[in-house]
């Protein structure tokens, strides 16, 4: 849980800052990628393999902050997947859910941030319109006059004339 809160709210201020339905759009492609994976290695409970999917975008996203694990190992961001698969093998559990994590959230990464910028590269990956309508605040209207309660006292204050002029 503590994975999940740190990574979502770096992601978010971070490379989402502003672009709420992005990041909400993230998590129905990771969600979707992961549970159609999930029932080719009959795994139902997803919850780790999501934590690694944010963990390996952010990592992706931000390759030269410097990582310390249990003040051991000194790396940078981009092995942080690779450190917390390794950990979990050497407990003794399966690496299956890190790895499923870890290709959901490189097909996201590739499609969103490599693709795009590649020659004869595009954009496939596109937030839906009614997402941005329902997360994304609108930009405002430079043409729009309030009416006349939104004005304090009713008063149009500041756009009157200049005193002795």
């Amino acid at each position: 849980m503590i994975f999940l809160y740190r990574y979502c709210r770096m992601l978010e201020e971070g490379s989402f800052r502003g672009r709420t339905a992005d990041f909400v759009f993230m998590f129905l492609f990771g969600g979707l990628l992961m549970t159609l994976f999930g029932l080719f290695v009959n795994l139902v409970f997803l919850g780790q393999a999501f934590t690694i999917m944010l963990v390996y975008v952010w990592s992706r996203r931000n390759p030269y902050v410097r990582m310390n694990f249990f003040g051991l190992l000194i790396f940078q961001a981009p092995f942080l997947p690779w450190v917390l698969m390794g950990f979990s093998l050497l407990l003794g559990n399966s690496i299956i859910v890190d790895l499923l994590g870890i290709a959901v959230g490189h097909i996201y990464f590739f499609l969103e941030d490599v693709f795009p910028n590649q020659p004869g590269g595009g954009r496939l990956l596109r937030t839906p319109s009614v997402l941005k309508a329902i997360f994304d605040t609108p930009e405002d209207d430079p043409n729009y006059n309030p009416l006349p309660e939104e004005r304090p006292g009713g008063f149009a204050w500041g756009e009157g004339q200049r005193l002795g002029g």
